[in-house]
Order: structure tokens, then C-alpha cells, then sequence
């Protein structure tokens, strides 16, 4: 019995659910394998980088959704989703990324659109709709936080998690409302071994005259992928990156410097501490390899304990 890779319910002998199908397009009734391997997909990624606006160490690519082929094409301009293969460093990021994202949505993130797709060779590569996009070329306002902050790829590390709030005050229509969901966000990547997100990974949005935080774009376990990460998160907290504990995140980070309230918090905690249950469903039926889904698995375990969960 297969398990659909767009929405992990079981689809008998078939690559993909029909609702899998439907959530790309309506009319989507099939869909064809990407015509490339792994490996070559990574080529295309590299020979297509300096054409695209989304380069970054993990191979992307952009990409559309052709409803008369039934796939996905691979273009240079007006892609309306990004496509990542297997890594030929990092093992099984697709899979990670794809779990992590499912993860955030049930504690109530707001995620894009995502699934995976099989290549030629069987591999699955990660797919995610692009979230700054909308009718035909245009563009929502979108700048991360590194951009933001005069930071470039070369800096996006050198920075702190207490200078992000007065970005957040400074830029964003309600500030105190992003704020409690940039609390939400950090203590999420926090507990699912996220140490790598830097100022490029955070971004504001600007839709119909507001400014918002953006939907959230890769989280994944990066602990699990690194060899004994020395580090827990990837900008300092309280002037450290490691031997993080509960009363950093929430007496230190939440109430002194957010300024959010017990109340606020104490429905942050609680929704975490329900929604538990349902991540450990998705690692269990995710597609990480068994080895994978354990490191998984003691990362969220630790990281929960910390905090009585």
C-alpha cells in the first residue's frame, strides 16, 4: 500500500491520492515524474543558478505546473513553485523539509503549499508553491530579514534574536500581533532541531497594504541532517547558541523582550503541548528512513522536555 507524498494518505497501489492530485490543480488527474535524476536535477540547478533569484546552498529550482502534460516543467521565468531534490550532501532534506513544514502547519503556522514528486530514478524531490506570487508575473512585496537589516549571505549568521524584534515593531502593521506568531515560530524551530535559521529565512510580506510576518519556507530538522551540530539555534539568544533552556525562550525572550503577555504565552505552551501527538503521527508515517524518523524523534523529545511537555 502506497502513501501519497502530497498528502501522506495511503493510495493503494498509486503513486499519488486523488486529493494529492487536486490540491495542485483541479484538473490534475495524473501526474508524470519529473524527467531527471537526482543527480541531474542538481545540474539543472546549477546551470540554470545564475539565472534565478533563488540561489542558496540547497539545489533549487522554479518551476510550473502544466496541467495538459500533467507535471511539472522547469522554467527560468515566472515559476510559480520551487523545486529541491535529494542533496548530495545532506541526507534526505526533501523528506525532512516536507515533514517539518506538516508539522508547523498543525501547530498553526501558516504554510505554502507543499508535497513532494518523484524523479525518473524514483527519488523524491520537495515542492513548495511560491507564496510572493500571485496572478500572472506579478510579485507581493517580500524582503527577509537580512535584507531588512542591511545583512548580506555572508552575514545573515551575524546577528541576534533580540535585534529581529525591533524590525518586527518597526515594519509591521500590527506589530504585537507578529510578534506572539514570531514566538510561536522560534519556539517551533527550537524543538524540532532547527539550528539553521538565519536572517534569510525569516521575511515580511506585504498584501493589500499590510505588513506581515511571511508564511513560513524552510524549516526542516537541520540537526538530524549534521553530524553533531555544535549549535541549537542559528542566531544568538541571551548571547548563546547552545545549552539553551526553557526559561531563555519564555521568562528571558517571550516576556522581556517581546513583551508578550502570561496569557499569550500560556496558549502558545498549551497548543504545543496538544499538538504533540499529532507530530509524532506524521514522523511516524512520514517518508524519513527509519534510522531518520529515531533521530527525530529524541531531537523532539529532548527539546520537549525541557519545557515539561
Amino acid at each position: 500500500m502506497n502513501r501519497c507524498p502530497i498528502t501522506y494518505e495511503l493510495c493503494e497501489n498509486n503513486k499519488y491520492s486523488e486529493k494529492g492530485l487536486r490540491k495542485i490543480a483541479p484538473k490534475l488527474t495524473y501526474l508524470n515524474d519529473l524527467p531527471f535524476t537526482a543527480a541531474e536535477l542538481r545540474q539543472e540547478a546549477a546551470n540554470r543558478a545564475k539565472k534565478l533569484s533563488i540561489q542558496g546552498v540547497q539545489p533549487k529550482l522554479s518551476a510550473s505546473i502544466s496541467v495538459v502534460d500533467q507535471k511539472f516543467k522547469i522554467v527560468d521565468q515566472l515559476g510559480t513553485y520551487i523545486i529541491k531534490p535529494q542533496n548530495d550532501l545532506f541526507p534526505q532534506l526533501p523528506e525532512n523539509e516536507d515533514l517539518t513544514m506538516r508539522m508547523a502547519k498543525t501547530f498553526g503556522l501558516e504554510v505554502p503549499f507543499h508535497g513532494m514528486v518523484y524523479g525518473k530514478d524514483g527519488s523524491l524531490s520537495y515542492f513548495i508553491k511560491r507564496f510572493d506570487r500571485y496572478g500572472k508575473g506579478k510579485k507581493y512585496a517580500t524582503e527577509d530579514f537580512a535584507q531588512l537589516t542591511g545583512n548580506t549571505r555572508d552575514t545573515k549568521y551575524r546577528f541576534s534574536m533580540e535585534k529581529l524584534i525591533p524590525v518586527i515593531d518597526e515594519f509591521c502593521s500590527f506589530p504585537a500581533i507578529e510578534k506572539a506568531d514570531f514566538f510561536k515560530r522560534t519556539l517551533f524551530c527550537f524543538v524540532t532541531g532547527n539550528e539553521d535559521m538565519h536572517l534569510k529565512n525569516f521575511s515580511l510580506i506585504t498584501k493589500n497594504g499590510k505588513t506581515t510576518l511571511a508564511p513560513i519556507y524552510d524549516f526542516l530538522n537541520s540537526s538530524i541532517a549534521i553530524k553533531n551540530p555544535e549549535e541549537e539555534i542559528a542566531l544568538t539568544l541571551k548571547g548563546k547558541k547552545s545549552n539553551l533552556k526553557a526559561e531563555d525562550f519564555i521568562d528571558y525572550y517571550a516576556k522581556e523582550r517581546l513583551l508578550l503577555n502570561e496569557k499569550t504565552i500560556a496558549i502558545t505552551l498549551k497548543e504545543m503541548q496538544n499538538t504533540v501527538p499529532k507530530w509524532k503521527n506524521l514522523i511516524d508515517i512520514s517518508f524519513l528512513s527509519y534510522e531518520m524518523k529515531e533521530k527525530y524523534f529524541k531531537i523532539l523529545d529532548n527539546r520537549l522536555n525541557l519545557f515539561n511537555l
